[in-house]
């Protein structure tokens, strides 16, 4: 059993999670990573969602305005040991839960062709494939998607 705790990007367990999302991404992508972490600063984010195992920090996600009424998802993690429980859809659902709350109605992301466990929990979850936004525009390795807010579309 987990819980879900709404915070912001100042929390010290998302900072934590982060930190070890950010070794993972190092081992899947080499010398690739450093082109992704100039975009994966932490410190404009204020919605973020953090799961618990009791007081064990497990897992994250967060959003950020990425334009008029759309939110970008950015940060989603949760610990190798606790991966396939389920636990990535709860936190991208209230995700998607509080963006509806602040009447924002399109999420999109960006996820990287090595991640297909992301890749798989995204299309399970109703985002398609788009193309390529912003500075990613070009990147081989990056697969662009994009959901519309079922609370308000």
């Amino acid at each position: 059993m987990f819980i879900l705790k709404r915070t912001t990007g100042a929390d010290v367990d998302f900072k934590l999670l982060v930190a070890l999302l950010d070794k993972d991404l190092e081992v899947r992508n080499g010398d690739e990573q450093s082109f992704y972490n100039q975009f994966n600063s932490i410190d404009m984010i204020r919605n973020v969602v953090v799961a618990y195992d009791g007081e064990l920090p497990i897992g994250c996600g967060a959003f950020k305005e990425f334009e008029h009424a759309a939110l970008e998802v950015k940060r989603m993690f949760v610990r190798t040991e606790y991966r396939g429980k389920g636990i990535a859809f709860s936190i991208l659902t209230e995700l998607e839960t509080w963006g509806g709350e602040l009447s924002f109605c399109k999420f999109v992301l960006e996820t990287g062709i090595k991640q297909q466990e992301a890749v798989k929990l995204y299309l399970r979850s109703g985002y398609v494939v788009t193309p390529n936004y912003g500075q990613y525009v070009g990147i081989d390795n990056s697969i662009c998607m994009m959901k519309m807010n079922r609370v308000n579309s």
